[in-house]
């Protein structure tokens, strides 16, 4: 008997038919021999909504009643989706992320998990019942105020679980058929694909790829769970997320299709893996580019310093080279659109001391990356990325790399248009259109 770990996303169980569908599935699950634990979301935009309606009240909320307020959603897709299980002849007992041992630290919002302690989900297994837990949110056990994890912490939540279960698998599922070389929403010809590393799929989310969070596949590394990202919308086979070495989990059911997986673990070790993996883009960074700062040791600390200091999370950084004649450069960063007033408000206070000429910041740009880890031991691939901008008339701002990751800043409106370049250009297009069912991207 396997256990698995299964993730609803809130396009999934947006109505009462989408949720008696879900159920249906877990219900098949269970039936064909596996322990079964769901994580679930709030349903459709319910999250949204209970956000408006709190900006409604007021500008400013507290985030602790945000965090209460918030997570109202998951627990109300928790008990439905509870009830519509055992409508179908299943058992099923909800629980909330407090209830199922999920605990926290004490940043309301963005919280982390420190651990989990899954006693009564596992308890519940046990007996034969499916065990359905709200995602996004943890108790601190300190305050033993709820709290929530930030954007994708339904996503975490199930690796987290799965991990403390011991879990053969984590299924995550969403809109659409997998991981693709590209977002189909940009580049429809985009292929799935059938397995990637916790490496490659590491870069994939950090550069924008939507359909994994960070810190879901950060975990899922640690632990060493293996995620599996199908959609809930269609029985095709998705993708696995796990190291290359390892042997595909045995879960009865789930993975057992005739177009679904062939290699064993003895065959995926002999074959190498392809050059490239995807195609990622983000448009939800600004740039900010403090102008004309003194180039004498210790600038760049304080700059950074100060900018570590408001809590703001760096992407990229370029710092160009001083003019010989005035001594003085430019130093520019990427991160988070939201957070660049905080950045800005940080670098101001700095001036007096740090005497720099101006602050720029820049928010219609878009970053394109190219990740896989055959570029190890592939020359040219560099040489084939920026000749595909260039044919492509696609401006390059800003270039950062890692062992398997290019990364370029352009203009934002020409982010859609380089995507599209790049993906040709590594002959990553398939004559098959990838479909979205749901078409929010969770």
């Amino acid at each position: 008997m396997a256990l698995v770990v299964q993730k609803f996303g809130g396009s999934s169980v947006s109505d009462a038919a989408s949720i008696k569908r879900v159920a249906k599935r877990i219900a098949e699950a269970k039936r064909a021999g596996n322990d079964v634990c769901v994580v679930v979301s709030a349903m459709g935009d319910t999250t949204d909504e209970l956000l408006d309606l709190a900006r409604d009240i007021t500008p400013l909320p507290p985030q602790r009643e945000m965090d209460i307020l918030l997570t109202a959603g998951e627990r109300i897709s928790m008990s439905l989706l509870a009830m519509a299980i055992t409508n179908l002849g299943v058992k099923a007992k909800s629980f909330t992320g407090q209830q199922a041992g999920v605990i926290t630290d004490a940043v309301h919002g963005k919280a982390r998990i420190v651990d989990v302690v899954p006693s009564r989900v596992r308890e519940t297994l046990e007996k034969g019942s499916v065990a359905i837990v709200a995602g996004f949110q943890g108790v601190n056990p300190e305050s033993n105020d709820v709290t929530t994890l930030g954007r994708g912490g339904s996503d975490t939540t199930a690796v987290a679980l799965a991990a403390g279960l011991g879990a053969d698998v984590c299924e995550i599922y969403t809109d659409v058929d997998g991981v693709f070389t590209a977002d189909p929403r940009i580049v429809p010809s985009a292929s799935r694909i059938d397995r990637i590393s916790y490496e490659e799929m590491l870069e994939m989310a950090a550069s924008g790829a939507k359909v994994l969070v960070l810190r879901c596949v950060e975990y899922a590394r640690r632990y060493d769970v293996p995620i599996h990202v199908r959609s809930s919308f269609s029985g095709h086979p998705g993708t696995l997320v796990m190291n290359s070495d390892h042997a595909l989990p045995a879960v009865p059911g789930l993975l057992t299709t005739p177009e679904n997986y062939t290699l064993d673990a003895t065959e995926a070790q002999t074959m190498e893996a392809p050059i490239i993996s995807g195609v990622a883009h983000d448009r939800s960074e600004a740039k900010v580019t403090v102008v004309d700062v003194p180039d004498v040791p210790g600038s760049a600390a304080r700059i950074f310093e100060a900018i570590a200091a408001s809590g703001v999370d760096i992407d990229m950084i370029v710092q160009n080279v001083s003019a010989v004649s005035t001594g003085l450069t430019d130093i520019s960063v990427t991160l988070p659109a939201e957070q660049a007033p905080t950045a800005a408000k940080a670098l101001e206070a700095l001036r007096p001391e740090l005497t720099y000429g101006s602050l720029q910041i820049d928010d219609q740009i878009g970053k394109l990356s190219l990740i896989g880890a055959g570029m190890r031991s592939n020359p040219g691939v560099s040489a084939k990325f920026f000749g595909a901008l260039r044919d492509a008339n696609i401006n390059i701002e800003m270039i950062t790399t890692s062992e398997i990751r290019i990364s370029v800043i352009t203009r934002a409106d020409s982010l859609d248009e380089a995507v599209r370049a790049v993906h040709t250009a590594f002959e990553l297009d398939t004559e098959a259109e990838a479909v979205v069912y749901a078409g929010t991207g969770r």
